[in-house]
């Protein structure tokens, strides 16, 4: 049976804010998004639980690490509300989002490599370098670069 909270369980906006280095604004533009759910008191103020440090921690890793907004919505919806999430909770978003990261460190090093060979060859020929796209022909494949990113 889950403890029953108590009242140090709980931080005002301002505390949460110093806590994680986020501005009250953006706690709110978070809050408005659903990441974290704040109760309210009898004086219509705001009071979060503490593990919403690790939440709201945990967005400012995911975007950092290029994850959107929606996709840390989806992953955060899949913890508890009303209880402070359990190692458990946290193992499954870790092993959910580990393939998004591992196709994304891929495409970097794909970037990376094919970028040193185009800007460290120094071919500067027009007939086989792949930035050059002769009669745009790869325009059939859809917008957006064709080579660096695939």
């Amino acid at each position: 049976m889950p403890r029953k909270l108590s009242k140090n369980d709980f931080l005002p906006i301002g505390d949460l804010a110093r806590r994680t280095g986020l501005s009250v604004s953006a706690i709110r533009f978070y809050e408005e998004k659903g990441l974290v759910e704040p109760i309210r008191t009898s004086g219509n103020q705001r009071r979060f639980l503490r593990s919403d440090i690790r939440r709201l921690s945990f967005i400012l890793i995911a975007q950092q690490l290029g994850l959107a907004l929606s996709e840390i919505e989806t992953e955060l919806a899949k913890l508890p509300h009303g209880r402070t999430p359990t190692a458990g909770d946290w193992q499954a978003i870790s092993h959910s989002i580990r393939g998004q990261l591992d196709h994304k460190i891929a495409q970097l090093e794909r970037t990376r490599a094919k970028l040193d060979g185009c800007i460290g060859c120094g071919c500067l020929s027009l007939s086989h370098c792949q930035l050059y796209n002769k009669d745009d022909h790869l325009s059939a494949e859809g917008p957006g670069p064709r080579h660096v990113l695939d």
